[in-house]
């Protein structure tokens, strides 16, 4: 898995019994079925959390979250699955799906909600997504506001790539993800994918997430099982735009439209000429 020859898919593995947009649930023959399909579909890695973090959640103890991680992240290792990363902010829930085999992991903090998750990260020496956010966890999607978002989003993430480095967390073992639908309203989160390009001052890999969120069921006016069409548009204009990796919950259609956009950009070494 090489960032930059073409644009990653990242394939999402809810597992939790309230994700916004559905998932695999809690139950382990249907996480590990369903992860499989995601790789089988051709993820190029599965992102694994077991917290929602959609509006209204309620934070889940680490116990309870590494009950429903680390089952997943051993199924899929005995199953010979592809890579694996573990979508949360709590360094013992990180610590524990690294012991039971999963790859990197995936903060949408950008380690700002644990102190431990960085100097954790150092020590194993693995990847790892720092998000933008604003707030602690309930805060996440109240009354955003600012100046001028994109500007902001870019300099928080600058802050949260110095706080990772402070840590020792090797700054070519990071990627950035500007947080789409998280602690920004519709508007900001269309304008951040406008501006995507600005992340590039940060001269790291970009991720982005806008798979079903509430910003395209604003502009369609559609439920989160209706926005498959709207998922497909906001990952085009990704992968036109710069991203390095897409996380998507429809692997299968998703891919399709990530090689297309590929495909029009041209190869990586011509856009880099």
């Amino acid at each position: 898995m090489l960032l930059g020859e073409r644009t990653l898919v990242m394939g999402i593995l809810n597992v939790t019994p309230d994700s916004f947009a559905g998932g695999a649930g809690a139950a382990l023959d249907s996480a590990l079925a369903h992860g499989l399909r995601l790789f089988e579909d051709g993820a190029d890695w599965v992102d694994v959390g077991g917290e929602s973090t959609r509006p209204g959640a309620s934070q889940v103890a680490a116990a309870e979250e590494i009950s429903r991680v680390v089952p997943v992240v051993e199924a899929l290792r005995r199953h010979g699955a592809g890579p694996v990363s573990v979508d949360t902010t709590k360094a013992a829930v990180a610590a524990a799906a690294l012991d039971a085999g999963a790859d990197m992991v995936n903060d949408v903090s950008g380690f700002g909600y644990d102190p431990a998750m960085a100097t954790l990260v150092a020590a194993r020496g693995v990847p790892a997504v720092l998000m933008h956010l604003r707030g602690s966890f309930p805060e996440i999607h109240r009354a955003p506001a600012y100046h001028d978002v994109m500007a902001e989003v870019v300099a928080e993430l600058g802050s949260a790539l110095a706080r990772a480095e402070r840590a020792g967390v090797p700054r070519e073992l990071t990627l950035v993800d500007p947080g789409l639908g998280f602690s920004k309203d519709a508007a900001h989160s269309l304008e951040t994918l406008r501006r995507l390009g600005e992340l590039d001052a940060l001269a790291r890999p970009v991720v982005v997430g806008p798979s079903r969120k509430s910003f395209i069921g604003r502009v369609l006016d559609l439920p989160v099982e209706r926005r498959l069409l709207g998922t497909a548009a906001a990952v085009a204009s990704a992968v036109v735009l710069g991203a390095h990796v897409v996380r998507v919950h429809d692997v299968r259609e998703m891919l399709e439209v990530v090689r297309v956009c590929d495909a029009i950009r041209g190869p990586a070494a011509e856009r880099a000429a």
